[in-house]
């Protein structure tokens, strides 16, 4: 019997000079470092970003002093089965919309906060559906792996504190933000999340993809 295709979505956005990011972290800026034009071996380009451009996963580093770095965040976070689903629209994403979801202890919860078929935004966008403290805080103690957003934050913008970082960071569940979840529709996947493996790092950009 012939086996069925499966199908590769990928749900990183590129990275490219200029590109949005969130407001006060570094700029995105691809420059030529050597040049085969300019007589040079080889091409080599010269990234200059921060540690949360584009699509990217947090370490607890991020916001708690003693965290772990990105390097140390474990495989069976990044790795396996992801749900993707609908956020409802509005401003929250409240504690009981993902207490309906039926997630148990290391689920994978993929939010997409946009409409179906809607690209990200070309600029930094002012306002995005956020998860509710209360939200944050039952994940954490649903014991899920990783929930990842296409918003470029789980916490809401100009938040008074960083509430939802840090519920899910200090229990070890890890933020994916930024991801471009405009094509593959709701259901069941399998995630494949590759952050650069940087040292000490409090996040890293990353290669995300989905498998169903």
């Amino acid at each position: 019997m012939a086996q069925a295709t499966r199908r590769i979505w990928d749900i990183s956005v590129p990275l490219y000079s200029g590109m949005p990011v969130y407001p006060g972290d570094p700029a995105v800026s691809f420059t030529s470092a050597a040049s085969l034009e300019a007589g040079d071996g080889a091409n080599v380009t010269r990234l200059d970003l921060g540690s949360h451009s584009g699509t990217h996963v947090d370490a607890p580093r991020h916001f708690l002093p003693t965290g772990r770095g990105v390097d140390e965040l474990p495989w069976e976070a990044l790795l396996g089965p992801g749900r993707l689903v609908q956020a409802p629209a509005g401003a929250e994403i409240s504690a009981d919309f993902v207490q309906g979801l039926g997630l148990a202890r290391g689920d994978r919860l993929l939010l997409r906060t946009r409409p179906f078929g809607e690209p990200p935004a070309e600029s930094f966008p002012a306002a995005w559906p956020a998860l509710t403290r209360e939200a944050a805080e039952w994940l954490a103690a649903r014991g899920v792996a990783l929930v990842g957003v296409d918003a470029p934050s789980v916490d809401a913008f100009g938040a008074a504190e960083p509430h939802v970082h840090r519920a899910l960071l200090g229990a070890g569940v890890v933020p994916l933000e930024g991801l471009d979840l405009s094509a593959p529709p709701e259901g069941e996947y399998e995630l494949i999340c590759l952050p650069l493996r940087l040292r000490g790092a409090d996040g890293s950009p990353c290669r995300a993809v989905l498998v169903g």
